[in-house]
């Protein structure tokens, strides 16, 4: 992967690290971010562009899910953007489009 994709990756491994949560979230999303990780690395070997906005998409839905306050209009909007980030791909790139789907729903349900 790219530096500038690693480098997100790695903001978004902070924000995850740092979510006040129980053990068990706390792996799910390490799991997810796991699968993440694969899925975009995947996808920059031929659409970097791409890969690094969907990375970018995640670690801002992840800002916003793990706030001390979240704010519920931010995070929604940061979470329909990854979400559509992916939409192009549900051919070709399946198991991509089923990562951030995931974790979307995970961040969503972490920003309650």
């Amino acid at each position: 992967m790219a530096a500038m994709l690693e480098d997100t990756i790695a903001q978004l491994q902070a924000e995850l690290d740092g979510a006040d949560v129980g053990p068990e979230k706390k792996a799910e999303l390490q799991r997810l971010l796991s699968s993440l990780r694969a899925e975009v690395g995947q996808l920059a070997r031929t659409d970097a562009d791409q890969a690094k906005s969907i990375a970018a998409f995640a670690q801002l839905s992840a800002h916003e899910a793990t706030r001390t306050r979240p704010r519920r209009e931010l995070l929604e909007i940061s979470l329909s953007g990854l979400r559509k980030s992916v939409r192009e791909f549900e051919q070709t790139h399946p198991r991509l489009v089923e990562a951030v789907g995931s974790l979307a729903t995970s961040l969503s349900n972490l920003g309650v």
